[in-house]
């Protein structure tokens, strides 16, 4: 990656070159490459397929949100704002953070001997209002967005097919779930760097 290149995980750090942090993430420099390859390969590819940049962003904006990390939601959302021809999409991204908001994971294994550590938690459903603004695709992937945050035991095939009845097609579903991943991913490796600066 050229140094010239605004690297995400520091930037939302607050990495400066030259500074011990710099020097840590240096030690693992392909692991540092893939994962900005990552995100500028989900959010500014060359061609984006059946699932829109903006949609893209306000899945990112809603999972940071849930996610509580408040410097890395205002970048997604900062982001979805500038993307957006209007704010009817932010403003209703930043609603449905705000009710799908909850500690979790929950969710239910088989039955077993884990089924000890099933736990019930709220189900999540995008607001009929908003559902409107956002489009039923964009709808239908925040709700699976929640599900895998939140309710991650919950994931099935009938999940999965909610999503190809809303119009998403097979790759946009691959797409969704490895955004969903690498948000969770990048968030969990922010954390644990500001842990060590502090």
């Amino acid at each position: 990656m050229s140094r010239a290149t605004v690297d995400v995980i520091d930037q939302l750090t607050g990495i400066a070159p030259g500074s011990p942090l710099d020097f840590v993430r240096a030690a693992r420099p392909e692991a540092r490459t893939h994962a900005q390859k990552s995100f500028e390969a989900l959010f500014a590819p060359a061609d984006p397929g059946a699932f829109p940049i903006l949609d893209r962003h306000a899945v990112a904006a809603f999972v940071a949100g849930l996610h509580q990390d408040t410097i890395t939601a205002e970048f997604y959302a900062a982001r979805l704002s500038s993307l957006a021809a209007d704010r009817g999409i932010a403003e209703s991204i930043a609603a449905e953070v705000r009710s799908g908001l909850a500690k979790g994971p929950y969710g239910t294994f088989p039955a077993g001997p884990l089924s000890t550590e099933n736990v019930e938690g709220p189900r999540y459903r995008v607001a009929s209002a908003n559902r409107q603004e956002l489009g039923e695709p964009l709808s239908a992937a925040l709700d699976h967005a929640h599900l895998l945050v939140l309710h991650p035991r919950d994931a099935s095939s009938e999940a999965l097919q909610t999503l190809l009845d809303a119009g998403l097609n097979t790759n946009a579903v691959v797409t969704l779930s490895q955004l969903v991943s690498f948000l969770s991913f990048q968030i969990r490796v922010i954390a644990g760097l500001r842990a060590m600066a502090a």
